[in-house]
């Protein structure tokens, strides 16, 4: 599956990155971003894309885990730069979104944008949040103890001034290797460093799998099977 099923003008893009966020050229770290904003614009037009793309088609298992840990980071990457005060509120608002805001945009452009035009089914769409949902909870309650792991194996960073995709792609992989035995932890860690390259870099994807495979080191379970 591609990252994003919907073709925009680079124009529009930036002026929605300017909306949102509040960009200009001096503000590119705020978002966690580091380097030219060139750069970040790249990194920030594919997180506005991935946010308003709706894939078409049945998902498989596999590919139903991967959107549902896409969405989780998405989450957990907003509430990280603007914390909700009422989660469930939060969590409601954010899965309900996916559902209506590529069709809400698409409405607003002055120029033609390929959509797909099959949403996912609304089963789908309750797979994707009934394995997503928690995974947000879990990593946001053991967020002090997974940032003291990741803290113990990323040397010479900072986990706060860690880019805030990497940092919670991290606090994701994680928290499913040290609180979620179903899942076997090279799964989780391969998920986490494909993830990594889609949405942060390349250089991004080997710096988490370094950390994630320091992790899986002091792991007492054996790292291919997950429990029953």
């Amino acid at each position: 599956l591609a990252p994003f099923s919907l073709a925009m003008p680079i124009s529009w893009l930036n002026m929605q990155i300017e909306k949102r966020f509040g960009l200009n050229s001096q503000a590119g770290s705020r978002l966690g971003f580091p380097g030219e904003i060139p750069g970040n614009r790249k990194k920030l037009r594919r997180i506005i894309c991935f946010s308003l793309s709706r894939r078409s088609g049945t998902l498989t298992p596999m590919g139903m885990r991967r959107r549902a840990r896409e969405r989780a980071l998405q989450f957990l990457y907003q509430h990280d730069l603007n914390p909700a005060t009422n989660l469930d509120e939060a969590m409601d608002h954010f899965f309900e979104s996916q559902k209506q805001s590529a069709l809400q945009e698409a409405s607003t452009l002055s120029k033609p944008v390929v959509v797909e035009e099959s949403p996912a089914s609304a089963a789908e769409d309750a797979a994707v949040r009934q394995f997503s949902e928690p995974l947000i909870r879990g990593v946001l309650q053991h967020r002090e103890t997974l940032d003291a792991e990741i803290q113990k194996y990323a040397h010479n960073w900072d986990v706060r001034r860690m880019a805030a995709v990497d940092r919670n792609i991290l606090r994701l992989a994680v928290y499913e290797m040290r609180h979620r035995d179903d899942i076997p932890p090279v799964v989780s860690i391969n998920e986490a460093v494909e993830i990594a390259k889609r949405f942060s870099t390349q250089e991004s994807g080997k710096f988490v799998n370094g950390i994630l495979d320091k992790v899986k080191g002091e792991l007492l379970r054996n790292a291919r099977i997950g429990a029953d």
